[in-house]
């Protein structure tokens, strides 16, 4: 599947600087910043600053280090909120139009600070 990266999307033009954001934690390759509209008390977006649009595409495509510095910013973030299994959090990504991506850059959400009920409602 081919995977298009619009460069005028939001967190683009965060990552540009043209749109302010609350930066919690920055690294080499990855940003992670207070959601505009947070589904809870914890709602974080963490992005790496590559030009990736689904999980899977920056899975394939990102290097080893973009990889590893994204998933290590984001236990660093676990961490330094305080996020354990016992205290509950969760971690989801969107790709595509069935899966409600709202914004054509990878991210994930990281969430936590009430009981978040079901992931999925099933049919």
């Amino acid at each position: 599947m081919a995977h298009t990266y619009d460069p005028t999307n939001i967190f683009a033009r965060i990552l540009r600087g043209e749109i302010p954001n609350k930066t919690v934690m920055e690294s080499a390759h990855t940003l992670a910043f207070h959601d505009i509209n947070p589904a809870a008390a914890t709602h974080l977006l963490v992005i790496p600053k590559g030009p990736y649009v689904t999980y899977d595409h920056f899975a394939a495509e990102a290097s080893a280090e973009e990889i590893v510095d994204f998933h290590r910013t984001l236990a660093a973030l676990c961490a330094s909120l305080g996020l354990t299994p016992g205290a509950g959090y969760r971690v989801i990504t969107n790709a595509g139009e069935h899966g409600m991506q709202e914004v054509p850059h990878f991210h994930m959400h990281l969430i936590a600070g009430r009981v978040l009920g079901r992931l999925v409602e099933r049919e």
